[in-house]
């Protein structure tokens, strides 16, 4: 197996290592790319200010769930749980006994790479790995490259070696980004689940205020509270929630943010879950307690409430988007089948029950709510009252 190894402070991590590690990967055809966020780097001190080594973890990973190199990108924290310098020795010669009989490759811009050799025992880093050493174009970079290959190769006859260029990367100092984000600038420059948990951290000297963020900011804060891959369905259900206020008059505003926030807990566990229900007071029946299914839409409101600011209207909306209730709301109503019927969603029915929500919105959420029972049914699981209080106040206006 062919593994690489790409290490740095990433403070923060931003579109460039993104690219980068995407195209290295493609490039040298990796099996496993191991990200490793430095503990305490020898060649540099961490300005003041900087994110706690568990939030420059945090930030990794979010950032590197946008690769698109799936299970085979993971982030280490071997570094960080380290006392003392860390040396790229060292953490190879980790890595070596965990991966005896793979091929190891570390990767490593210009700059890295141009001073290598004076990098505290370079002999073991090359005895463990080969170098990848990456830059924006082979005109900018490929004459440093020939004479520091030929240097390190004179020096280190076991040497492997490989640079390449790689159009595109987006080029950007980690320190002036940081001033830039000081500045109430430079999102653009980052994934936006890690600019929206930058934000929601107040980092770089962020002042977000989360219980008033502007459309812009609200959508990457309530991004980084996901798991990478339930992002397209939380921006489908955007999308579907303003399309189905737009033909029902519900307030399109509200249904973007309701739609942002509604599965804003989603990822974390029962325990996890029930503490937060417990912090913001939130009222749990006895299967709520039990199915984290349906517990995410209760902690899901009261963190959208007590964090973001939400108002009832919008609050309410997240809380009943899994179950229902009797007597919905307008807004509720669209976020349920918003939700339900986003454009991400393929399940048998789905498109007959995406028109009737088009042609008449209590016939298509009486279809959906019936759609779900009959599911329960079939999987012989509990149905929540309020799901069947839903379907019989629906049926009872209908008759």
């Amino acid at each position: 197996m062919k593994i690489g190894v790409y290490g740095g402070a990433f403070n923060p991590p931003h579109l460039g290592h993104i690219t980068a590690a995407r195209a290295v990967s493609g490039l040298l055809k990796l099996d496993k790319l191991l990200i490793i966020p430095t503990g305490h780097p020898p060649h540099k001190i961490l300005p003041p200010g900087s994110p706690t080594p568990e939030q420059r973890l945090e930030m990794t990973r979010l950032a590197m769930e946008q690769t698109g190199l799936g299970d085979k990108a993971e982030v280490l924290d071997l570094e960080l749980r380290r006392e003392g310098s860390s040396y790229t020795a060292d953490t190879l010669a980790c890595l070596k006994e965990k991966y005896p009989e793979d091929e190891l490759w570390l990767l490593m811009g210009t700059d890295m790479f141009l001073t290598f050799h004076t990098w505290h025992e370079p002999e073991r880093i090359l005895a463990s790995a080969g170098i990848a050493a990456f830059g924006r174009t082979e005109a900018d970079t490929e004459e440093l490259f020939s004479i520091q290959r030929d240097f390190l190769c004179r020096r280190h006859p076991q040497a492997r070696i490989f640079t390449l260029s790689i159009p595109g990367v987006v080029d950007v100092s980690s320190t002036e980004l940081r001033e830039r984000l000081a500045r109430g600038e430079g999102g653009g420059l980052l994934a936006p689940a890690v600019y929206g948990y930058i934000l929601r951290e107040k980092l770089y000297g962020t002042a977000a205020d989360l219980k008033n963020l502007p459309l812009e900011q609200l959508r990457p804060v309530a991004l980084s509270c996901l798991n990478h891959r339930r992002i397209p369905h939380v921006l489908g259900t955007e999308q579907e929630a303003v399309r189905l206020a737009e033909r029902w008059g519900a307030d399109a505003d509200k249904a973007r943010r309701a739609a942002l926030l509604h599965d804003c807990t989603k990822k974390l566990n029962l325990p996890e879950q029930l503490a937060l229900a417990e912090r913001f007071q939130v009222p749990l029946d006895e299967m709520e307690r039990r199915e984290i299914k349906l517990l995410h839409a209760k902690t899901g409101a009261g963190v959208a409430e007590a964090v973001f600011g939400t108002d009832g209207e919008i609050t309410d909306a997240i809380r009943w988007h899994t179950t229902g209730r009797g007597n919905m709301t307008l807004l509720e109503k669209v976020i349920y089948l918003a939700d339900y019927i986003e454009p991400n969603r393929d399940f048998p029915g789905v498109e007959e029950l995406r028109r009737a929500c088009y042609e008449d919105l209590d016939a298509g959420l009486l279809l959906g709510l019936e759609m779900t029972i009959g599911e329960m049914e079939g999987r012989n699981a509990p149905i929540h009252p309020k799901t069947l209080e839903a379907r019989d106040a629906l049926k009872g206006q209908r008759e």
